[in-house]
């Protein structure tokens, strides 16, 4: 028994309309193109399996495990949709569940909503997507540049093979490829537009130099800490790509390429302590944690877990050795135990001093500017001085 004779087709047709609604309710500006994707694209077919968080387990669920109704508003629902758990698709996940870390998932789609508004694809447009995912976002891309003009790269075989599949049973054919996104795809380029739906520390000299002048590239930007940024750019005639970050906070998984590096973060440090001017708890405001990240080198990695009851952040760059665990402490200020030759919370005291001083700007204030010899953000404050960091 399938999803579509389950479920009532007027109830299919409702939920896509409910779902564009609040979609349009969260979004700032929501182009009638991009809500008319929406209304004519489903989701269903492409998350027909998706994993429920039941606090250990990721558990999977399919229409047929009862509840359609409770089904259908999950997969309409403004939320992400976990799809694979440390590489396992919940399709061929045990109905006990899987442990470990969400590897892929489908989008919130208010912040799919946003990000095609701001790739603002007309008919005709030849389209790069880096991330096939489900395939969800690539059915919308047809819709908006037509079928024949979209290209859509993943780096997991299961997932590049789920998603061709699935967009051929909905009369989708765009071409769906196996590749290193970093790469993107050289052999179809120029592209017009250019989409991301990993994030990426920098954005790939690959993507700039195959998005034609006047294209566009939107692009999750996120370092070593939570709250990552959409960059949207613009390709110019001289090979710079300039723009600004969407409002919308963006949390995607980092893009695949090449063998995955697990590095060990200390446990325990044994260094020199001293008195720390913050919480490592800053850390999480996704407002700040962006504007602290540009401060951090790109070594740098951060590890936050509860040590006798207490917040404890801890962060490691195996560059040099460096090494920084900031302690809450319920009788004082917060505590900062460090190893190696560097201190790495005085970065991140510095950054929040100075974000408190400018009035704590938000990431759709900072500008992003690609060249071949580099990436910087610049945020120039309301007298005129200017603040720039290298990505």
């Amino acid at each position: 028994m399938t999803t579509e004779t389950l479920l009532d087709p007027q109830q299919l047709i409702h939920a896509r309309v409910q779902l564009a609604s609040e979609i349009d309710r969260g979004s700032a500006v929501l182009s009638s193109r991009t809500a008319e994707a929406f209304l004519n694209t489903a989701r269903h077919p492409f998350v027909p399996v998706f994993y429920r968080n039941t606090g250990s387990t990721y558990v999977p669920w399919r229409i047929t495990d009862g509840n359609h109704d409770e089904w259908l508003r999950q997969v309409y629902s403004n939320q992400a949709l976990v799809t694979e758990v440390d590489g396992v698709l919940a399709d061929d996940a045990e109905p006990a569940g899987q442990t470990g870390a969400a590897t892929s998932s489908s989008t919130m789609p208010r912040l799919m909503a946003d990000m095609l508004d701001a790739l603002d694809i007309r008919t005709g447009d030849r389209v790069l997507e880096i991330g096939t995912g489900t395939g969800y976002n690539a059915a919308l891309l047809c819709f908006l540049a037509g079928t024949q003009n979209v290209t859509t790269i993943d780096y997991t075989a299961p997932l590049v093979l789920s998603a061709r599949t699935r967009l051929r049973e909905n009369g989708l054919e765009p071409t769906v490829l196996r590749a290193d996104g970093a790469g993107g795809h050289p052999a179809g380029a120029p592209f017009d537009r250019i989409i991301a739906t990993c994030s990426v520390r920098r954005i790939p000299q690959a993507w700039l130099d195959q998005c034609a002048p006047g294209g566009v590239i939107v692009a999750p930007i996120k370092g070593t800490l939570d709250g990552g940024a959409v960059a949207c750019v613009t390709k110019l005639a001289d090979g710079r790509a300039v723009g600004r970050f969407l409002a919308t906070p963006a949390a995607f998984m980092p893009l695949l390429s090449g063998p995955e590096q697990l590095l060990a973060i200390p446990e325990q440090l044994d260094g020199a302590q001293r008195s720390a001017a913050i919480s490592g708890r800053v850390l999480d405001d996704f407002q700040f944690s962006f504007w602290a990240h540009l401060h951090l080198a790109p070594s740098v990695v951060r590890r936050g877990r509860q040590v006798d009851g207490q917040h404890s952040t801890t962060l490691y760059d195996a560059a040099d050795g460096s090494a920084a665990t900031i302690t809450d402490r319920p009788d004082g200020p917060p505590t900062v135990t460090t190893a190696g030759p560097r201190d790495l919370w005085r970065p991140i005291e510095a950054a929040y001093e100075q974000w408190r001083a400018h009035n704590r700007p938000r990431r759709e204030w900072l500008t992003v500017e690609a060249t071949p010899e580099g990436q910087s953000v610049a945020y120039t404050a309301p007298d005129a001085s200017v603040s720039r960091w290298s990505l």
